[in-house]
């Protein structure tokens, strides 16, 4: 059941705000659970929140004093207010953080870096691929993760590979293989691809791998041990010499996790550190009694929020796309905890227990994750200090109204025209924005290959396009304050024509040219409509700047390598109509490759396992019926 209540305000006509706003929704309100959005004089979210009573909550609102500042700033900003009811608190939690995610709103804790974590795969097949995945789960076979980065997941596959030599490249590769690849020369795969294994032996390895991503490592040893003696005994050294590597690489494992706790099994580590309004939350992930990596997180406190309110937000958002684990432990209890608890466990559909520990060893590990979160902290307000003294050196020497609160800076990368894409990076008060980051497909199909200024006025139009219709008015801060281009006055000059035709005229740009040696530290610096200009080579701001096209340029690099890869492994059979990878597999498996699938006969295609007749004949027709 719902119910919108919002009175638009008439054009020119002062907007009432303030407490006597807040009172006037009493009399359509009831007591049943839901949740709310205050709304300010442009209707924009003030603040989005839940009540067990819609009544009883709007009614303390309604009061004109006993509220913290940051509450009564927010009163006096309320012009109207927007109720939707839910069956249960429970519903009213769960809606509540997903409007948050939605409307950012400005009192609101917002988590603001919400990217997928990176999940160990071992494949459903009959000689399982072990690889990184990232997303949703989609694909058969056995996850084991989260994992806290890339890296730290990259680091674990380097060290399984040592271990228990499975194999990691993809099946289309692993098909096609007919002699040993160099990580078999190396000791890093066992060589299923070519019968250096039988299907048992490799399916032992799995096993094996699969009980150490699940926290059974000591029998795993006392077993490598037991073998590589009797190979001893047995004269067999060349097997004890590869046994005896593989219990050294499994030792090197569980030593470079660090801390793993004995007496946890799984849990989320989740320790808040708060100084100068600002706010750091430490997310250590214990998985089969290992370390699995941390990251810090620096949400947004909503103009002044507690420790508890910080911390039941984040917890609420965060797992709104993640599974929780059976365990959270917390530095901070929050401010509902049981009902956030309740919310997980129904989300999950068994039981999460949310934990404040005050001894022992779970205690130690909220020390550790909130000394970390203390020091991250620290290292983040150093950083946004420099940063600000940088911004300050920006709008200096371009001669800008002042600090630029978010800079936008553009490249392209290509080969001969080839799988170009368009980069953005966005930097701002508190550094790289990456989550703002953006690619760009380049689309165009008149442009000539390799047409720079081309490629550049279709990524430009395409992001401004967006801007003038998500936030017209400016008001999001999703608009450049400074624009950073690859290029000398032609660029800028053909930039400038590009924002023209839309009508963003207010926008500063500059063109970032290398000098005559294109040597880093003779760069010029170009605006329309006036002399190119260089820095001093010691000069902060050129080193910024220097950075930032770096960054560009790297992710640009990236995107194209990223694309240029995946249309290196795709195969004309990626397009016809019914083939997915499992069909795909077995018609490469059946014929050897695409182009001899491409020749077959209708007769030899409905002989191919999983091909039916139906299949087989718009496979064949869409390679025969071309032209």
């Amino acid at each position: 059941m719902t119910r919108d209540n919002q009175d638009k305000p008439e054009e020119n006509v002062p907007v009432e705000t303030g407490h006597e706003v807040v009172q006037s929704y009493l009399k359509t309100l009831d007591n049943s659970p839901g949740v709310y959005r205050m709304l300010d004089a442009k209707g924009r979210v003030l603040y989005v929140g839940k009540a067990r009573s819609l009544k009883k909550r709007v009614s303390n609102y309604a009061k004109p004093t006993g509220h913290s500042a940051r509450i009564a700033r927010m009163i006096s900003q309320t012009a109207s207010m927007m109720f939707l009811t839910t069956r249960t608190e429970t519903e009213a939690l769960l809606l509540e953080q997903n409007l948050i995610k939605q409307l950012k709103p400005h009192f609101n804790v917002l988590l603001r870096d919400d990217k997928s974590f990176p999940n160990i795969l071992v494949t459903d097949h009959e000689f399982p691929q072990i690889k990184k995945h990232r997303g949703a789960r989609k694909e058969k076979g056995h996850y084991f993760g989260p994992f806290a980065s890339a890296d730290a997941v990259n680091r674990t596959l380097n060290q399984l590979q040592k271990v228990f030599l499975l194999r990691n490249c993809t099946d289309a590769t692993f098909d096609a293989r007919s002699r040993p690849c160099l990580l078999y020369q190396i000791k890093r795969c066992a060589g299923p691809c070519v019968g250096k294994i039988d299907a048992e032996g490799y399916g032992a390895l799995v096993n094996d791998a699969e009980d150490f991503l699940s926290g059974r490592t000591t029998k795993m040893q006392e077993s490598l041990a037991a073998e590589m003696q009797a190979a001893s005994e047995a004269m067999a050294f060349e097997k004890a010499a590869v046994l005896r590597d593989r219990i050294r690489a499994l030792t090197q494992v569980q030593q470079s996790q660090g801390i793993n706790p004995r007496g946890v099994g799984e849990a989320d580590v989740i320790a808040l550190h708060m100084e100068g309004g600002q706010a750091c939350v430490q997310v250590f992930f214990i998985r089969a009694h290992q370390n699995w990596g941390n990251r810090d997180f620096y949400p947004r406190t909503g103009a002044g929020a507690g420790p508890g309110e910080v911390l039941q937000a984040f917890v609420g958002q965060f797992y709104d796309q993640k599974e929780p684990p059976r365990l959270i432990l917390l530095s901070d209890p929050l401010d509902e905890q049981d009902l956030m608890a309740e919310a997980l466990s129904e989300r999950l559909g068994r039981k999460v227990e949310i934990s404040v520990p005050q001894r022992g060893e779970k205690s130690e590990l909220v020390a550790n994750a909130q000394r970390n979160a203390r020091e991250s902290l620290a290292r983040k307000l150093a950083e946004t200090a420099t940063q600000a003294k940088l911004l300050d050196g920006v709008a200096k020497a371009f001669e800008l109204d002042g600090p630029p609160a978010r800079i936008e800076v553009y490249d392209n990368s290509h080969i001969q025209g080839a799988h170009a894409v368009g980069a953005m990076i966005v930097a701002g008060p508190e550094g790289y924005m990456k989550s703002q980051y953006r690619k760009f497909n380049i689309k165009g199909e008149d442009l000539t290959p390799g047409d720079d200024f081309g490629m550049m006025k279709e990524v430009l139009t395409r992001r401004f396009k967006r801007l003038l219709k998500e936030d017209p008015e400016q008001e999001q801060g999703l608009w450049p304050e400074l624009l950073l281009i690859d290029g000398g006055a032609g660029q800028v000059s053909a930039v400038h024509e590009i924002m023209e035709e839309m009508g963003v005229t207010d926008i500063p740009m500059i063109g970032v040219a290398k000098g005559v040696d294109r040597d880093h530290g003779k760069e010029e610096f170009h605006r329309r409509g006036q002399r190119p200009f260089a820095l001093q080579r010691n000069d902060p701001v050129l080193y910024f700047i220097q950075r930032l096209r770096d960054e560009a340029h790297r992710f640009a690099i990236g995107t194209h390598r990223a694309k240029r890869a995946k249309a290196q492994g795709a195969t004309p059979l990626d397009e016809v109509p019914g083939v997915g990878a499992t069909r795909k597999r077995a018609l490469l498996q059946h014929f050897g490759s695409a182009k001899a699938v491409s020749r077959a006969g209708l007769d030899d295609l409905k002989a191919v396992d999983g091909i039916s007749e139906t299949l087989a004949e718009t496979i064949y027709g869409f390679f025969h019926d071309k032209g």
